[in-house]
This record gives C-alpha cells, sequence and structure tokens, in this order.
C-alpha cells in the first residue's frame, strides 16, 4: 500500500533522485527543514520502502561492457520447477543487470552486458541450456533515448 506523501516528502524524493549523494545538510536546507528533521524523514521513506536503495549509477560502455542488449525470453516449459530453475540461473549471472517478468509473447525481459560477442554468446547459451528457454530474442541497444527518470510524484495530502 502506498503511503502518504506531503510536498516536504515530494521534495525530498525529488531532491534524492537527482542527486543522492548529496550531504544531510544541503538536503535539509534545499527542502527547508532542519538537518535533523531532514534525517528523520529520510529514515522514514526508506522503513516504509517509499526508498528501496540508493546506489550509483555506473556507465556500463565506460566500465568496459561494450555491449547491452535487451533480451526477450520465452520458456519452454511453465511449470514450479522450470520458473525456479530459470530465476536461479538468472540471478547467477553477473551479465543480466535487470530481469522482470512480463506478460505477452515473452515470458522475461533481461537487460544483459558483455564485454564482447564472446561473453554475450555464453550467456544465451546458459540461457537455453541451464535457464530453460525455448525462445531468445536479443535487441542491441545503440543508445539511450532518455535516461532513467525522476518519479512523477505528487503530495497525497
Amino acid at each position: 500500500m502506498a503511503i502518504t506523501l506531503d510536498e516536504i516528502d515530494v521534495r525530498l524524493l525529488r531532491e534524492l533522485e537527482l542527486d543522492a549523494d548529496r550531504p544531510n545538510v544541503e538536503l535539509a536546507r534545499l527542502v527547508g527543514l532542519s538537518p535533523a528533521a531532514t534525517l528523520n524523514r529520510v529514515r522514514r521513506l526508506k522503513e516504509s520502502g517509499v526508498i528501496r536503495r540508493v546506489s550509483a549509477r555506473l556507465d556500463s560502455a565506460a566500465a568496459g561492457f561494450t555491449l547491452q542488449v535487451y533480451v526477450m525470453v520465452t520458456l519452454a516449459r511453465h511449470d514450479e520447477a522450470a520458473e525456479r530453475r530459470f530465476y536461479q540461473e538468472i540471478r547467477a549471472l553477473d551479465q543480466v543487470i535487470a530481469a522482470d517478468t512480463v506478460a505477452g509473447e515473452t515470458d522475461a525481459l533481461l537487460m544483459i552486458i558483455a564485454r564482447d560477442v564472446a561473453e554475450l554468446q555464453l550467456v544465451l547459451s546458459r540461457l537455453s541450456t541451464r535457464g530453460g528457454a525455448q525462445r531468445l530474442i536479443t535487441l542491441l541497444r545503440l543508445g539511450e533515448i532518455k535516461p532513467p527518470s525522476p518519479l512523477p510524484l505528487k503530495a497525497t495530502r
């Protein structure tokens, strides 16, 4: 269930989405609260689950992963054991940096990074052999049109 957010919560969340590395004192100044009140609000937002985690966003190409691909996966079987095996394989592959189950013609959408074609081929092979994928559709990511953006939050009270 969504928690109630006031205007200050919304401003805090926007500022954190833009730059989560800001010192608490600067964040407090930006939203007009004391540092202690700001810290308490951020703690409450974390405890409620609105803020899942704070992390750095890395540039995969700059880090040496020149291939970034989306892979649409259709599983050969849809029983509980097959899905569990697929999920375990996804979690075991470090090159899979995001994975979602989806509705429609495919069962999952993956974001995979690789240093070269050989590494990508190994990952795709493991998805087919160990992961139980029947069909893999690979889409090469050419560039970013819009970076991940802040949520369009509005105060709820």
